[in-house]
């Protein structure tokens, strides 16, 4: 199988972020400098920051592949660190956003796009960002390396992801570089053609694979409690419109100053 090659004014930056194990991907376009950022994490906002600035880049969009349970997306943040960036969710997601996507639609940097692929079944509003010209996808928590994400809450289904994964992501040419939102052992990349033929759930019938993920029996995400509790704050703002409260998580980081209205429940 022919391994894809970059194309010479093609930037690719893999990060991560050691709480959450999330990737964050930063793409661009070396002529023209446009850049954009996949899946950023609220606390290591001035690490992608710093890289744009250090790089020479003009970064104009921050995307989510969905709503994370696991962590809180750094767009919001990353919109007042870089005032000229626009965030970009799923319009299925029901976050708020700058723009909000649907299925096939482009997210064009310099001479580079992004080719938008509704693949629900971990959440309602999941994408996967496919860059042809480079021969890579970027596909969520929808597929994981040899996993996939979790079915079990935020409206997933085992049926549907199946049916995403089978229909947009393995349909795609099997030298293709698949790029996860997370992974846990250490692993940074996979490709179709290793999906199709290791992955140890999809591998399976529509129906075994219904099976397997019932049976997961997984805890719930660290983040849901705060993410409820942001929810809660930001409703009683708005009944009492006149209270001043910020909140911090257990690292320092102001999450919510209603007294400012910086915080807007689901904000991409």
């Amino acid at each position: 199988m022919n391994q894809p090659q970059l194309s010479e004014t093609f930037l690719f930056r893999q990060f991560f972020d050691r709480t959450s194990c999330t990737y964050t991907y930063l793409l661009a376009d070396t002529q023209t400098k446009e850049a954009v950022l996949i899946d950023p994490v609220i606390e290591l906002a001035e690490r992608d920051r710093k890289a744009v600035q250090e790089l020479g880049l003009n970064l104009i969009y921050a995307l989510n592949t969905h709503m994370h349970a696991d962590h809180i997306t750094g767009t919001g943040l990353l919109k007042k660190l870089i005032p000229t960036c626009k965030s970009m969710i799923a319009e299925s997601s029901g976050a708020k956003g700058d723009i909000l996507l649907k299925n096939s639609d482009k997210v064009k940097f310099g001479n580079f796009e992004l080719e938008v692929r509704s693949t629900p079944g971990h959440t309602e509003g999941c994408v996967t960002y496919v860059c042809h010209s480079q021969s890579m996808a970027f596909t969520g928590d929808t597929l994981l390396i040899r996993g996939c994400g979790r079915t079990d809450f935020q409206g997933g289904s085992s049926d549907i992801l199946y049916d995403s994964v089978w229909k947009q992501i393995f349909t795609l040419p099997e030298n293709f570089t698949l790029f996860p939102a997370h992974d846990y052992k250490g692993c940074t990349k996979t490709s179709v053609a290793e999906e199709r033929e290791l992955n140890p759930r999809l591998t399976k019938s529509k129906e075994e694979f219904v099976k397997i993920m019932a049976e997961l029996g997984l805890p719930y995400p660290k983040m849901i409690g705060e993410f409820c509790f942001n929810s809660f704050v930001f409703l009683l703002a708005t009944i009492i419109p006149l209270i001043e409260l910020k909140m911090y998580n257990e690292r320092g980081l102001l999450l919510v100053d209603v007294s400012l209205c910086t915080f807007k429940m689901g904000d991409a």
